[in-house]
């Protein structure tokens, strides 16, 4: 298939492939024409590297999952390289989400304190207002 045919079956853009090649993720075969001429085996490397960015891989992180396809494993993902870069890739993952969870913590306290000192009515600061207050003080 040519490299229209290829980016509509994979759902991405020309100028995507090209990339892809210029990186040396996909090699392109040349027709007799000149034109670049893929096959099926390169729709799988595109669906294995876009499916690895939507899980939040860099592309450079998608190079092992490509080499083991083109090693000619039926999944990209079955090499050591690629259980490496899962593993690292999870690592991260659970570094995020303790942070993550540590932000919401911290978060949460500081509600259940502003909501505290919300209702414990404490004299001398101003009275609320409504946001319905202010604009009128625009006009």
């Amino acid at each position: 298939m040519r490299i229209g045919e290829l980016a509509e079956r994979a759902g991405t853009t020309t100028r995507t492939l090209r990339y892809y090649e210029s990186r040396g993720l996909l090699h392109a075969r040349r027709a007799e024409n000149g034109y670049r001429a893929y096959d099926d085996s390169d729709l799988r490397l595109i669906q294995q590297i876009r499916t690895l960015q939507d899980f939040g891989f860099d592309l450079e992180e998608t190079r092992p999952f490509v080499d083991c396809l083109r090693a000619g494993h039926p999944a990209g993902d079955t090499c050591p390289a690629s259980l490496a870069v899962y593993r690292r890739k999870l690592g991260e993952l659970d570094t995020l989400i303790a942070q993550l969870q540590s932000v919401r913590t911290e978060v949460g306290a500081q509600l259940a304190r502003a909501e505290l000192e919300a209702t414990a009515g404490l004299p001398g600061g101003p009275e609320p207002r409504c946001a319905l207050d202010w604009e009128d003080e625009d006009r």
